[in-house]
């Protein structure tokens, strides 16, 4: 097992770390505090190629590696896990679909748009009444002459409701299988513009405040049936498989933000004197800050390993999924150890690692909650 990493992935790093403490960093906290979506952001994201990381050249993309694609999201929540976010929606939600689904006239279509940044897109899973229990799925989309008529809702839907050109992916039951009388899931892309599809207001949320998140709503949307990607009634097990790759992704914002939390903390330790002395020389700190980095490096270490897997062409479903747990519950731990060493400093919200406290939460929830996710490693052992 080779941990060493290749010249062009250390390159892809460097850019991504060099784009995120120019770019980001001077405006992260303003767009947190206005909850305002980093609309400045995206040329700039597009013309690097952030959106493009894991698609062949032929379509603008740069063909890296799953390790790649995870060292930049790393690089991007280590600062801001708004931005980050915005990529990995782009990328692994979305563009995936796209791109493994689609034909290459709805790769011309969309695709090329998305790595490009003239089109945002999503993922449209969630319902009011359907989360964890994605099968429960009540959108539907029914066959009307040549077009789908679609009716239904989605609720915190990321990439969703800005002033941006989007397309939304959507899981919607098309039909009822006879031999298990379950509902047969597709799906369909469906743009922003299209007649019936309307957007609720931006959530009010506790973190990832400059991520666009909104409640799609359906009513009488028909969109053409050449929208349809891959095969009809098989798109439940085609999300599962881009869940798989997010959550990849959300493992690597979980250890990203972890590491920034670091960073700070330590930075913070040795020039915060209390006794005549950094705090960094206490013991009580020195071993905050050696947990932190233990379980930053482990959370790097098994997804680094799941997006091994990926690139090999193995089954990777189960690393991903002890990723994404181990990942997503260490952000929450390690922010709140950054916090304790910031002390009253960090319970401020001009401090980073209060932002940062704030954004990790929701790692243990999105693409599959940290229960989800032992339930998923539990009967891959057999269970």
């Amino acid at each position: 097992m080779d941990f060493n990493l290749t010249p062009e992935q250390v390159g892809f790093r460097e850019t991504a770390r060099r784009f995120a403490e120019k770019e980001v960093v001077p405006i992260a906290e303003e767009l947190d505090a206005k909850g305002e979506f980093h609309y400045r952001l995206i040329p700039k994201m597009a013309e690097l190629g952030l959106f493009g990381l894991l698609f062949p050249e032929k379509y603008g993309g740069s063909a890296v590696d799953t390790i790649t694609y995870s060292l930049v999201l790393e690089e991007l929540a280590r600062v801001d896990s708004s931005v980050a976010a915005t990529v990995a929606g782009q990328v692994n939600l979305c563009g995936d679909l796209i791109y493994r689904l689609g034909s290459e006239t709805q790769r011309q279509k969309w695709l090329v748009p998305l790595i490009r940044g003239e089109l945002l897109g999503g993922f449209g899973l969630t319902e009011p009444g359907a989360g964890s229990d994605a099968g429960g799925i009540a959108t539907r989309a029914q066959r009307k002459d040549a077009q789908w008529l679609i009716n239904g809702a989605k609720c915190f839907i990321s990439n969703a409701g800005t002033r941006m050109k989007e397309v939304v992916v959507l899981a919607a039951a098309t039909g009822i299988d006879p031999a298990t009388g379950k509902k047969l899931i597709s799906a369909i892309a469906v743009e922003s513009a299209t007649p019936g599809y309307r957007t609720g207001q931006q959530y009010r949320k506790m973190g990832w405040r400059s991520s666009a998140t909104a409640e799609l709503i359906f009513q009488d949307c028909l969109v053409p049936q050449e929208n349809l990607l891959g095969e009809e009634g098989r798109g439940f097990r085609q999300f599962l498989q881009t869940l798989n790759l997010g959550r990849i992704a959300i493992a690597s914002l979980g250890f990203g933000l972890a590491q920034g939390c670091l960073e700070l903390s330590l930075a913070y330790a040795k020039e915060r004197r209390q006794f005549g002395q950094p705090i960094a020389k206490f013991q009580a700190i020195q071993f905050k800050l050696a947990d932190m980095a233990l379980k930053v490096e482990l959370a790097r270490l098994i997804t680094h390993k799941a997006a091994t897997l990926r690139d090999q062409g193995q089954p990777f479903a189960q690393e991903a999924a002890m990723a994404k747990l181990y990942a997503s519950e260490i952000a929450t731990q390690v922010s709140h150890q950054a916090i304790q060493i910031h002390g009253g400093t960090g319970f401020m919200d001009e401090c980073p690692v209060s932002r940062f406290y704030r954004d990790a939460r929701i790692l243990e929830i999105g693409e599959g909650t940290s229960e989800i996710q032992r339930l998923v490693i539990a009967r891959n052992l057999g269970c």
